[in-house]
């Protein structure tokens, strides 16, 4: 409640500015102005009418949100492209993608929903914002997590204009209930919400813009088929070759300024594991190795030097690649062993190893997936140097 004490606490003026009708005839009441403290001239003299003072309040509460919002030089060094001429990898994804920005485009259309699947750090987030630029629109981006509520979906959706892209990470994290308020907003762009609960809950339905959906996932199998199906495209991005990541090792480091030799360069790229997020990274580690132990020029001996000090050897193995390949193999006799097992032995989640590891040492023949578990292959044993033991546990199968 306001009163004349609670009042003195702001300086500001008080004035009534509404009419009121009597009889017919409007008056405009008028309140007294209300100083900040009686007993101080310095509030007297700085007093400001409450118009003023709220736009005088409101411009400096616009600074910091100005500053913000200039271009920041760190900033305008991101290593992500822009635009597909920028973009390295995945030829035939970018072709297909780029066709059906141009077919979109020559009919002032909103693109189809698109899926984006993959492992992690392979440029999902980055195709999606040269999508919306190649289109002229706005990018609303949120994860599968953060949308816990119907409520908060319905909001995201409200709130896009004509043709904007609706960016959701890890999308199959979705809740189930969610996820069908999806199903037509993305199908008939309308979206149905119940308001009131109980006798008097009745059902409203919004028009929604034509927009983009695009999803990107890791795990595309946890994903429901009629989510799946009411995407237009679904795009898997596979690991990159070593003659890519050379490109983007290369440009990266011209954004930010590094000297680096062509073998240098190629050194960081076929120990990157084929993902530019990873070849980024090493690009970064080994800088600061080369500008405090060295003259700040990547060689490939200075490249060599720092990637063997972050225990990185000439495969790309990390030392958590390694430990998974010696708990399997010393712990449990080359396998097969089940991924709860082979996650408290090493100390790591379950959901890491699946999605982070295992990818990458399948796919270059260190491990094998079998229904019974993973197994140790006869080249993991040469990595580390072992020898396969003669009454393993595979025998028992």
């Amino acid at each position: 409640m306001l009163n004349v004490e609670n009042v003195y606490r702001f300086p500001l003026f008080i004035r009534v500015h509404s009419f009121v009708s009597i009889r017919g005839k409007k008056f405009r009441p008028f309140v007294p102005s209300v100083p900040f403290c009686k007993k101080s001239t310095a509030h007297h003299e700085s007093r400001l009418p409450l118009r003023a003072a709220c736009r005088k309040l409101s411009r400096m509460s616009e600074r910091p949100v100005a500053t913000l919002n200039k271009p920041d030089a760190a900033l305008e060094m991101t290593l992500r492209p822009s635009l597909f001429s920028d973009f390295t990898g995945q030829p035939k994804v970018k072709e297909r993608l780029e066709i059906a920005v141009a077919a979109a485009s020559q009919r002032g259309e909103a693109l189809d929903h698109i899926l984006l699947s993959g492992p992690p750090g392979l440029g999902k987030t980055t195709i999606a914002n040269i999508l919306a630029k190649a289109m002229g629109a706005n990018v609303k981006a949120t994860s599968g997590p953060t949308i816990e509520k119907a409520s908060d979906l319905a909001g995201l959706l409200t709130n896009l204009e004509e043709g904007d892209v609706l960016f959701i990470d890890e999308i199959h994290r979705l809740q189930k209930t969610i996820e069908e308020y999806l199903y037509p907003a993305m199908e008939d762009f309308k979206l149905d919400i119940i308001i009131d609960s109980g006798p008097n809950a009745r059902s409203v339905r919004l028009n929604l813009p034509r927009f983009t959906l695009i999803g990107a996932t890791t795990r595309s199998g946890l994903l429901s088929a009629p989510m799946l199906t009411r995407f237009g495209m679904r795009e898997r991005l596979d690991y990159y070759c070593a003659a890519d990541l050379d490109k983007i090792v290369m440009r990266s480091a011209n954004l930010l300024n590094v000297a680096i030799d062509p073998a240098g360069g190629h050194e960081i790229a076929r120990r990157s594991r084929g993902t530019p997020r990873i070849a980024n990274n090493l690009l970064r580690r080994v800088r600061d190795y080369a500008q405090v132990r060295h003259d700040g020029r990547i060689t490939a001996d200075v490249a060599d030097k720092a990637l063997a000090m972050l225990e990185i050897d000439e495969n790309g193995l990390d030392e958590m690649d390694k430990r998974i390949l010696e708990a399997i193999i010393v712990k449990f006799g080359g396998g097969p062993v089940g991924v709860n097992s082979l996650a408290v032995a090493v100390g790591e989640e379950p959901d890491t190893i699946e999605e982070v590891y295992e990818p990458y040492l399948i796919m270059e023949g260190y491990l094998n997936r079998t229904p019974q578990g993973r197994i140790a292959t006869e080249l993991s044993y040469k990595k580390l140097g072992l020898k396969p033991s003669a009454g393993g546990q595979s025998k028992l199968f």
